[in-house]
């Protein structure tokens, strides 16, 4: 059926919700007082406007907090400083109390390193004090315009040649062409027109003012210098000579002379040039002249040495034919096997003399060794007499009765060595002859160490035999205690008892735990499942009750419906009260099987408890016993 009417549950409100989102700790609702400051909230707004003109706009979005704009902001002029800080504020939105800490620290600890004149703390920040906050952005954003500015210039560069690096405008490609054209076009005109020389000069190094020397080399080009420039005071004194010569009326006079002079000069520089094309590397005349002049001391002392060479050699060919040479070589012969025979006697009388003279160094050295000793024997033999002399003829004659003993005792010691040697070659004499008779009795003695290897052998072997059931014996005897551990004591049993009650008991609770809930899981279930049939009741009651009081037949029909469904419920109630009266049976006849369990359980306790009483009183008898 269509509801006609609102629901039943409508105007109330759902559990939790409140009006204010303030509550305390016990869920009650907290009135807070909120103060706003006008002052904080213009300084606010501007700090907002600043960043928006210098470019920071994430200061638009609506969604931010204060904070994050503030701090988004500060953290931008300061990277577009290029200053680094440790801030991410992209992804950081609406931080922690210990992440906003972090954050304002690390761009406080920036601040002084940028040589910020204002100084703010991490709380101030934090508390979002905007008018000691305005002054440090303020200055951020100066700091960073002018930093752009800055690098703007740079950046424009920058961009401008990464892009002549790889394009070019039409401009420059046609520039690029015409240029190579022209390099080309000057360089065959200075290879065509370029300066060729058709004079050299031959006395260069004869001209030593520079301004001559310019002119020189500017004649040999072909190039006139023009009126030659003089000195200051040949300056001073022509201008003063042009004064006067103005005032007499003679400047026409000077100009002219001044152009002879001038003439006269080039042609002397032009006497002493040669023209250069066909006749270069050909001598003139004047330069021969020149060369003779300048030389000619030096050509006559070279033609007197030549004289005198060739006189003496005129000669030494007339000797040559008389025969003087034949002699000379043989004189020189015979004078040069001479020498070599005396130059081999002078090597043996010098090799002698060498010899003699080591001999004589020897003998020189072993004399002078003789006479040192001899003068040491001289010098003890007169402290000996002095001593002799003295009041010491006790002691020398002691002296000399040890020195008699010594010599004794130095006899009877060679006389005993020859006495060792003796009974040593004797001992060795008697040991042959024992070697000999001892191979006569080997042949006895090798038949019963034969006999005493083989019973040694035997015994070996029989005590290997023993040790290995030795062995076996130890090994039995070890399985053997390993199987007695494994049966476990009087203690360990009562241990795992113990430690078998403690599980049984963790099991059974854990079951008890649970049954429990699986019972208090059915019990809501059905609690769930009635609350639903009347929830189902009522609605479907409330939807039909001002259709049915419409008429008194549909009135009558609902009344019948209800009492039906009153009489349902009556009869669900009386099998649910049924049930419960056979739970509660069960429950009380299972309290009975625990109580009669208990009273088992402490009548075991009781007769193990005895029964260790008799054990122990057993033992005690026995020992007693066994004592006796």
């Amino acid at each position: 059926m269509a509801s006609t009417g609102g629901s039943i549950f409508a105007g109330r409100l759902r559990s939790g919700s409140e009006k204010y989102g303030a509550v305390d700790a016990d869920g009650n609702k907290v009135e807070v007082e909120t103060r706003e400051d006008e002052e904080q909230n213009v300084k606010l707004q501007q700090t907002i406007d600043l960043l928006l003109a210098a470019g920071y706009f994430r200061a638009r979005i609506k969604g931010l907090s204060p904070f994050d704009k503030v701090v988004g902001g500060m953290t931008w002029c300061i990277t577009t400083c290029n200053f680094d800080v440790d801030v991410d504020l992209l992804f950081q939105e609406n931080s922690t109390i210990g992440q906003k800490i972090a954050l304002t620290e690390s761009i406080v600890a920036v601040l002084p390193r940028m040589k910020c004149p204002h100084r703010i703390e991490p709380h101030q920040i934090q508390g979002l004090d905007f008018i000691h906050i305005f002054p440090v952005v303020q200055w951020l954003v100066k700091r960073a315009i002018e930093t752009r500015e800055e690098m703007g210039d740079y950046i424009r560069s920058y961009s401008i040649s990464q892009f002549s690096k790889h394009h070019k405008m039409p401009e420059d490609e046609a520039f690029d062409v015409m240029k190579q054209k022209a390099i080309n076009t000057v360089l065959n005109v200075k290879e065509v027109y370029g300066p060729q020389r058709r004079y050299r000069r031959h006395d260069a190094d004869k001209l030593r003012d520079e301004e001559t020397r310019v002119q020189s080399t500017l004649l040999e080009y072909g190039r006139q210098y023009g009126i030659s420039r003089v000195d200051k005071e040949e300056k001073e004194s022509d201008k003063a000579a042009k004064k006067k010569a103005i005032a007499a009326g003679l400047a026409k006079e000077t100009d002219e002379e001044d152009e002879r002079a001038e003439e006269e000069r080039i042609q002397a520089l032009m006497s002493s040039m040669s023209a250069m094309g066909s006749n270069e590397g050909k001598v003139t005349a004047s330069a021969v002249g020149s060369i003779v002049g300048m030389r000619s001391q030096e050509i006559q002392q070279m033609a007197s040495e030549y004289a005198q060479k060739q006189a003496e050699i005129e000669q030494m060919d007339k000797q040559e034919k008389q025969g003087g040479v034949q002699q000379h070589k043989r004189l020189t012969g015979a004078l040069k096997k001479q020498i070599e025979l005396q130059q081999g006697k002078l090597d043996e009388l010098q090799s002698k003399h060498k010899e003699l003279h080591t001999t004589y160094l020897e003998t020189q050295k072993q004399l002078k060794e003789v006479q040192e000793f001899s003068k040491q024997i001289d010098e003890e033999m007169e402290q000996l007499t002095e001593i002799e002399s003295g009041a010491n003829q006790g002691i020398i004659q002691k002296l000399r009765s040890l020195v008699a003993m010594n010599e004794n005792l130095k006899k009877q010691e060679q006389e005993f060595k020859a006495h060792c040697k003796e009974e040593m070659t004797r001992l060795k004499g008697n040991i042959e002859k024992l070697k000999e008779e001892g191979d006569e009795v080997d042949s006895e003695d090798k038949a019963r160490v034969n006999l005493i290897d083989k019973q040694y052998a035997a015994d070996k072997e029989k005590l290997h035999k023993i040790r290995l059931l030795l062995a076996k014996k130890n090994r039995e005897i070890a399985g053997l205690q390993r199987k007695i551990d494994e049966v476990p004591s009087r203690a360990e049993l009562s241990q795992y008892q113990r430690r078998f009650l403690e599980l049984y008991n963790q099991v059974a609770s854990k079951h008890t735990e649970t049954k429990q809930f699986f019972t208090l899981y059915n019990t809501l279930e059905d609690t769930k499942t009635y609350l639903n049939k009347e929830v189902n009741f009522l609605n479907s009651i409330h939807d039909n009750f001002q259709q049915a009081m419409n008429s008194i037949a549909n009135k009558e029909a609902f009344l019948k419906q209800f009492e039906q469904i009153v009489e349902s419920v009556k009869q669900n109630k009386a099998k649910a009260e049924k049930k419960r009266q056979e739970e509660k049976m069960k429950r009380d006849q299972l309290g009975d099987q625990h109580l009669d369990l208990i009273e088992k359980q402490r009548l075991y306790f009781k007769t193990v408890k005895d029964f260790k009483e008799e054990c122990r009183k057993n033992e005690i008898l026995l020992s007693k016993l066994r004592a006796q």
